[in-house]
């Protein structure tokens, strides 16, 4: 609409959004009806089926049950924020952090003599796509960098190949962060995705992640630049520290896809902007 405003382009009338959907072949998996469900794969059944898939993905990476597996999948280039990203989970390890984190909690919990926070239990970094053809080689070289300067922080970052075969990394992982900058995000698949298989999101404040992304509902967002740092560094302990705020929220954002986001509503919204401009006036 902004483009056009420069252009002097005047809308005949106001503009229709029809946005994406999740796939069946990902719902299929997510455990959402669809097309592809049938008497023998029931959604009961891929619920089940997606628990067994989970625990054999989790083994593969190294990655424990105590674990929480945060994902970030794109294209590795600058607009993505994976730089921003690695800094904020550096100040996750950051003791002068944490009492940021929990707004006085921790004295709470020592008073009490006791952790909410389970022994062993840490953060893991998953980031794709390795290979891909959009992938910036130098920003990539750029990462590499900052983590060989880190070795602890190297410890907990994961890389997968670019794939189409995103299902079984759904069901592995426990909170998805899309960390884009500025407006070049504009609706982002990946996040309705990661919604769909019952995974928080942690976004920017930005693009089309915020018209998708409820503030503590379906997930929490956080500034673009340095300045969000510090917030998604926040964000990740919480979510680290509170497995239910986790479900919770990932239950309602299954819950919007289920009601926002399947094929059925994309085809319904996108045959009424059909029909609102072909019919005879």
């Amino acid at each position: 609409m902004d483009w056009c405003k420069e252009e002097n382009i005047e809308f005949k009338s106001p503009p229709s959004l029809v946005p994406l959907s999740v796939n069946d072949e990902l719902a299929f998996v997510a455990g959402i009806n669809c097309s592809l469900n049938t008497p023998a794969f029931t959604t009961e059944k891929m619920l089940e089926k997606r628990l067994m898939l989970r625990k054999i993905i989790r083994q593969e990476m190294g990655v424990k049950d105590s674990d929480m597996l945060v994902m970030a999948l794109s294209s590795i280039n600058p607009g993505k924020g994976h730089f921003l990203l690695l800094e904020s989970l550096e100040l996750t390890g950051d003791k002068s952090q944490r009492g940021l984190v929990d707004h006085g909690e921790s004295l709470k919990k020592m008073l009490r003599g006791s952790e909410e926070k389970k022994q062993g239990e840490e953060i893991k970094l998953l980031i794709g796509s390795v290979g891909s053809k959009s992938n910036k080689v130098f920003y990539v070289k750029s990462l590499l960098k900052f983590l060989s300067n880190h070795s602890d922080l190297e410890k907990s970052v994961l890389w997968t190949p670019a794939t189409t075969r995103v299902a079984s990394l759904y069901s592995a992982a426990d909170v998805y962060v899309i960390n884009s900058q500025g407006l070049g995000e504009t609706f982002g698949r990946v996040t309705i995705e990661a919604m769909a298989f019952g995974i928080p999101v942690l976004g920017t404040d930005s693009g089309g992640t915020k018209e998708i992304v409820e503030q503590n509902v379906t997930g929490l967002l956080h500034p673009i630049g340095h300045p969000g740092t510090s917030i998604l560094s926040k964000n990740l302990q919480y979510l680290l520290k509170n497995p239910s705020e986790r479900q919770r929220m990932g239950l309602q954002g299954r819950q919007k896809v289920k009601n926002m986001y399947l094929k059925k509503h994309m085809y319904k919204i996108f045959w009424e902007v059909l029909y609102n401009t072909m019919r005879i006036k």
